[in-house]
């Protein structure tokens, strides 16, 4: 294929013109310089595992808050992980997953509150959508208290 009218070329021309300015890609360019939030809920702070799961399951320590269930162990890590588990008992999808949207807020919310190196998982059960205040305070009440009755 020869060139065009313009003179561009697929490909040929996007990866001269950006090694040629010395310059990243527009995209990233507008990143470079701004300052992420800090309270960010990465894939390092969640409890995706399921031996994860089973291991705050078996240690039984819990705290029951009427609509939640949370439970805690230690991860051995320096920071404080979340997990959820949201049952169809709680609503259909769209329930669910603002159910979970909310706890996730919750957690962002509270993340450098809580202790570090501990796993919470959430076990929602059916309930009136809660303030996102009630959320947060039963996360951090909860917390806070798993984390002393803790080895």
């Amino acid at each position: 294929m020869g060139p065009t009218v313009s003179g561009w070329q697929p490909g040929r021309n996007r990866a001269a013109g950006a090694q040629a300015a010395g310059a990243l890609p527009a995209r990233r360019a507008s990143l470079r310089h701004v300052d992420l939030p800090r309270n960010r809920f990465p894939a390092a702070l969640r409890v995706k595992r399921g031996e994860d799961f089973d291991r705050a399951y078996a240690g039984r320590r819990r705290r029951d808050c009427g609509a939640l269930v949370i439970y805690g162990a230690r991860n051995g890590l320096g920071v404080a992980r979340l997990g959820l588990s949201v049952s169809r008992k709680v609503g259909g999808a769209v329930d669910r997953n603002r159910v979970k949207r909310l706890l996730r807020e919750a957690f962002r919310a509270v993340q450098r509150e809580v202790p570090a190196g501990l796993d919470l998982v959430v076990v929602a059960r059916p309930h009136p959508e809660w303030p996102a205040e009630r959320y947060r305070a039963a996360l951090l009440e909860s917390a806070a208290e798993l984390d002393r009755s803790l080895p």
